[in-house]
């Protein structure tokens, strides 16, 4: 989530420049309306998404929920101001995306060690019910820590194994609140995790910061002789294996740094071939800068592994609009969906608000998706 320094410094300077279903009865349970989505599988080949009911293939085009205008996350507001959630699936609906990426905080859903939070497992369901009844798919990310002041002592505290545990847990109770749900598209890891160099020993669990906000994440804070490889490999199987316990159909990803945007040619670092095994589709995290749409094509190369390869954050960032529809036209041979951004405000909103670039680059952006919807979604190709 935007995690690179550069990503960090243009947005800096932009924002400088500007910038129902109510609760169950008593028994504290809230069941998943009827299925109205059909569940999406990958095809026989391994290589795309497909409906799981006709074969038909699915592109995923859809927007990153992961906060407000204000900078709120959802877990700020979805209690006291449920109507705002509501209203903003509507007005992604209308934007003609079929996908919302959200982002869960570890530290709003494990009360202890051991004991998941259930009021936000409820709301969980909630949202799950609600996606539903929008006719939206959910790509929900976890174990976010982007709220520093939300973190538990008792979870920045832990040593390595116990800290993969109650991600574990937190990961096999979402899995249990979300499970017969066809709305849940998918289950992202983690937001752009990273793991230490050979000999370094990190002091932080997180790295970097923007606006108050830490979207990068480190899943051990040093080696202790072992190969990154080795750290990646166990780390997905416990996760991996603490969703499968209760739901095995899920999709299951990583939204990663392409690194081979930095460095061309550079490798996948979590999806090594054997937690490949362990993972349905490959996410990166890729931002076109301007003039440069060749590299961004070609630093998606190494993540073409046989599996569905998703662009799970794009954005005109670094470049102009123009370029981002060339390297969406150009990366449709090789993606199977794209995944931009939404804060809670439509661009007719935007266009009354204070006349700044910000707001004037957010009512364009979103004018461009609501009308590449159509193109996108229209020409879904068949099987």
């Amino acid at each position: 989530m935007l995690g690179s320094v550069s990503k960090v410094l243009l947005f800096a300077v932009a924002i400088a420049q500007s910038w129902s279903i109510t609760f169950a009865q008593s028994s504290g349970e809230l069941p998943l309306s009827s299925n109205a989505l059909v569940r999406i599988a990958i095809s026989p080949d391994g290589k795309h998404f497909i409906k799981s009911d006709s074969g038909q293939r699915f592109l995923i085009w859809g927007v990153n929920y992961d906060h407000d205008a204000d900078g709120s996350l959802i877990e700020d507001y979805w209690h006291q101001h449920w109507d705002q959630v509501e209203q903003d699936f509507a007005e992604i609906k209308q934007l003609g995306a079929n996908t919302v990426r959200i982002h869960l905080q570890l530290g709003k859903f494990m009360q202890q060690a051991d004991q998941p939070n259930e009021e936000s497992l409820l709301q969980l369901k909630r949202l799950v019910s609600l996606a539903e009844q929008s006719g939206l798919y959910l790509d929900i990310t976890g174990l976010g820590c982007y709220h520093k002041r939300d973190i538990p002592s008792w979870y920045d505290s832990l040593d390595e194994s116990d800290r993969w545990q109650v991600q574990a847990k937190f990961w096999e109770a979402v899995a249990q609140a979300c499970n017969g749900s066809t709305a849940v598209l998918c289950f992202d890891l983690m937001n752009e995790p990273i793991v230490p160099g050979d000999e370094k020993i990190e002091t932080d669990w997180l790295a970097g910061e923007f606006a108050g906000k830490h979207f990068v994440q480190r899943i051990a804070r040093e080696l202790k002789g072992r190969k990154r490889s080795e750290v990646v490999e166990a780390w997905v199987d416990q996760m991996v294996s603490a969703i499968r316990k209760r739901d095995p159909k899920v999709l299951v990803t990583i939204g990663e740094i392409p690194w081979s945007h930095v460095w061309p040619g550079a490798a996948p670092v979590f999806y090594t071939p054997e937690s490949l095994n362990k993972l349905d589709f490959v996410s990166i995290h890729l931002y076109p800068k301007r003039g440069e749409v060749d590299k961004a094509i070609k630093a998606t190369e190494p993540y073409m592994l046989g599996k569905p390869l998703v662009i799970e954050e794009m954005f005109p960032l670094e470049c102009s609009i123009d370029e981002l529809n060339q390297f969406i036209d150009r990366s449709r041979s090789k993606s199977d969906g794209w995944i931009g951004f939404y804060w809670g405000k439509t661009q007719r909103e935007y266009r009354k608000d204070e006349a700044t670039i910000t707001n004037a680059l957010m009512a364009d952006w979103l004018e461009y998706f609501a009308s590449k919807s159509k193109s996108i979604l229209a020409l879904q190709p068949q099987e």
